[in-house]
C-alpha cells in the first residue's frame, strides 16, 4: 500500500509545527531509550532550568537530542545524504558512545533480540540510503522507510533509533508532512513491534502502526 501525507503543511508552519512538538520528540527519545525521566522533567531542563533528581547521563542525552533539533531547524533544507545522518548522531550520541558521527567498526547487540546487525560500510550504507530517497512514493513513506532502515540497521555505536527518528522527522518537516513522534501509550506496543521487526527484518506492521499513530501535525481550517 503507498502511504499518503496526511499532511500538507506549508513551510512556515511546518517549522512552527516542529518548534511546537520538539519537545515531545525528545522527550519520546528518552522514553525509546527507556530513561527514567518525566516529560515535565525533560520540558523542564530544555528550559534551562537545573532539575537536580535527574542523572547527568540523562541531562545529557536531552541537551544532545535539543542540539540535533536545533541543527535540524537550521538545514531544514538540506540534502538527506549518509553524511547528514552522521551529522544528527554526532549531535544525538555525543559524549554517549564509543564514537559519534561516525559509522560503527565492530558488532553490537540490541536487547531483547538474537539479532546482529552487519557492520556497516560507507558504500552500502550510502546505496541503502540513496535508494530509498529516491522511491516513487510519499515524502511520508520516504520517512517511515528512513526510520525504519536505521533502526535495524544500526549505522553507529549508540543513537540510532534517536538518530532514525530525528531524520524521518527532517523529511516530514522539510515536506510539510507533520511530525513523526511516539507518545507514552502507545511505547509499549511500538517497542513490542520493534523488536519483531529486529527478528524477522519484516517492517510492515511496524509501519502501518507508525503511520496509524505516530504522524502528528496541524489542522488547519478555513482559507
Amino acid at each position: 500500500m503507498i502511504y499518503e501525507n496526511k499532511y500538507t503543511l506549508s513551510r512556515v508552519q511546518s517549522v512552527f509545527l516542529a518548534k511546537k512538538m520538539y519537545d515531545n520528540n525528545v522527550y519520546c527519545g528518552m522514553r525509546m531509550e527507556n530513561r527514567a525521566v518525566t516529560f515535565p522533567q525533560t520540558k523542564t531542563i530544555l528550559d534551562g532550568v537545573n532539575v537536580p533528581d535527574v542523572q547527568l547521563d540523562d541531562i545529557q542525552a536531552i541537551l544532545n537530542m535539543r542540539d540535533a533539533w536545533r541543527f535540524l531547524l537550521n538545514t531544514v533544507d538540506a540534502p538527506v545524504t549518509l553524511d547528514y545522518v552522521c551529522k544528527l548522531n554526532e549531535h544525538i550520541a555525543r559524549n554517549e558512545a564509543l564514537e559519534w558521527g561516525k559509522l560503527r567498526t565492530g558488532k553490537v547487540g540490541i536487547s531483547g533480540t538474537d539479532y546482529i546487525p552487519p557492520i556497516p560500510t560507507q558504500d552500502e550504507a550510502e546505496n541503502e540510503l540513496s535508494e530509498i530517497m529516491r522511491e516513487n512514493t510519499t515524502e511520508t513513506e520516504i520517512a517511515l522507510n528512513t526510520f525504519l532502515w536505521g533502526t535495524r540497521r544500526q549505522l553507529f555505536w549508540d543513537g540510532n533509533k534517536r538518530t532514525s527518528m530525528t531524520l524521518a522527522n527532517k523529511i516530514l518537516v522539510s515536506s510539510g508532512a507533520g511530525m513523526l513522534t511516539i507518545t507514552d501509550r502507545h511505547m509499549a506496543e511500538f517497542n513490542e513491534l520493534l523488536v519483531d521487526y529486529y527478528n524477522t527484518g519484516e517492517g510492515e506492521a511496524l509501519k502501518r502502526f507508525l503511520y496509524d499513530n505516530a504522524i502528528q501535525g496541524l489542522e488547519i481550517y478555513g482559507a
